[in-house]
């Protein structure tokens, strides 16, 4: 925990400070931004306070007073609710606005940690609660150099699957032998661990109408063949086994296993791509010229672009979310469908841009990655132009 960047960040989101709470855990982003890991079990809450100015202190239980031992600042125990509730008042010590893990309206999920008796608790002591959202994104969305140099190894790592995976679907076809989705996510798995990858789940493999459910995933009881003329999409995502720091890199890429491809799966495809590509477009013209850009504008300028093809009703989610130590990360979402994302994107930074359609009997994604630095935006993976010929 750097005590001092915190401030100055809460100084200039201009907060009194930060309060962090948790329970039995609940909250990895606490542990995470204050750099530490709880000794034991948490049983009981606690509650650690850093002011915009001078020392923080702690609220901690009776039988579990060693609990933030590991962190600067007075520990104040209490053991009843009574004590509790004065004690907190004491600690936040006359700040009239604080930041929580709190999401008005829970517009953030991955930011909505505290509970919602916890936020009125803490407003019943006439303190304004805001939400964390900025703050967390500052201290734990950006990556150090190291975690970059993680998510572009695991990146050339699965590059190398995804390639093998579409090598492999299209040999056994050709050798007329069976093959089926599950066979084919059997084979991911199997490459990752030989590449020394980690997945927490997934992937995605779908075939024809199964590639319009966009969290489909095949299992050895579900799944669908992959016969000649079929539509694929591979979803994968992946990062380095055994390095707590990693983050992840992933990619959807869709292909045909038909001989002459369907001009309709072309069409959508370029209509997907399009899409992708502009707001990619959009965000590399922001840092290029130095302005700022926010979540939900790249969602709008890929939106922007299947609305003039009258496709964006079949485009049901968000265009990217942040990626860092979780597939699913606590920094800006390029959304304004599911929420209204409006943080800033900010260096240090890495997200995925996957807009996709969905049809009836076919749905076609496009998902890179993106990593923004100082005044620069780049694309981290290789970027696909064109359906994969399976067959050809």
């Amino acid at each position: 925990m750097n005590l001092d960047e915190i401030q100055s960040a809460l100084r200039e989101e201009r907060l009194d400070g930060w309060l962090f709470y948790d329970h039995h855990e609940r909250d990895p982003l606490a542990y995470r931004v204050l750099g530490f890991r709880p000794p034991r079990m948490v049983t009981r809450r606690w509650y650690y306070f850093i002011p915009a100015e001078g020392e923080p202190g702690a609220l901690v239980h009776a039988i579990e007073p060693d609990m933030l031992d590991a962190l600067p600042g007075a520990k104040t125990k209490y053991s009843s609710w009574a004590q509790q509730t004065g004690a907190l008042r004491t600690l936040a010590g006359g700040a009239r606005r604080v930041a929580m893990q709190y999401s008005p309206h829970n517009n953030i999920p991955y930011i909505g940690l505290v509970d919602a008796g916890t936020i009125e608790l803490v407003r019943s002591l006439g303190v304004e609660v805001a939400s964390s959202a900025n703050l967390v994104q500052y201290f734990e969305a950006r990556w150090n150099a190291r975690q970059l140099e993680t998510h572009l190894e695991a990146g050339r790592r699965v590059d190398r699957v995804l390639a093998a995976a579409f090598a492999h679907a299209g040999e056994q076809l050709r050798q007329s032998r069976a093959v089926t989705e599950f066979d084919v996510k059997r084979f991911l798995l199997e490459a990752f661990a030989r590449e020394g990858l980690f997945t927490d789940h997934g992937p995605i493999v779908a075939v024809n109408a199964n590639a319009s459910n966009p969290h489909y995933e095949p299992t050895a009881a579900v799944h669908a063949p992959l016969v000649k003329g079929d539509f694929l999409l591979i979803d994968l995502w992946a990062k380095l086994a055994g390095d707590s720091e990693a983050v992840y890199y992933d990619i959807t890429w869709t292909g045909s296993a038909a001989a002459v491809i369907p001009e309709e799966q072309v069409r959508i495809f370029r209509a997907v791509t399009g899409a992708r590509d502009a707001a990619i477009g959009l965000v590399q013209s922001a840092f290029a010229a130095g302005r700022p850009v926010r979540g939900f504008e790249v969602d709008d300028a890929a939106r922007g672009h299947l609305r003039g093809l009258t496709l964006d009703q079949y485009f049901i989610h968000r265009t990217g979310h942040s990626i860092g130590r979780d597939v699913h990360g606590s920094g800006a979402n390029m959304d304004n469908l599911e929420t209204h994302d409006d943080r800033l994107l900010i260096p240090g930074t890495c997200f995925s841009i996957e807009p996709g359609v969905y049809l009836p009997g076919f749905g076609v994604r496009s998902e890179v990655n993106m990593y923004v630095g100082a005044g620069e935006a780049i694309v981290t993976g290789a970027v696909q132009k064109e359906l994969v010929r399976i067959c050809g």
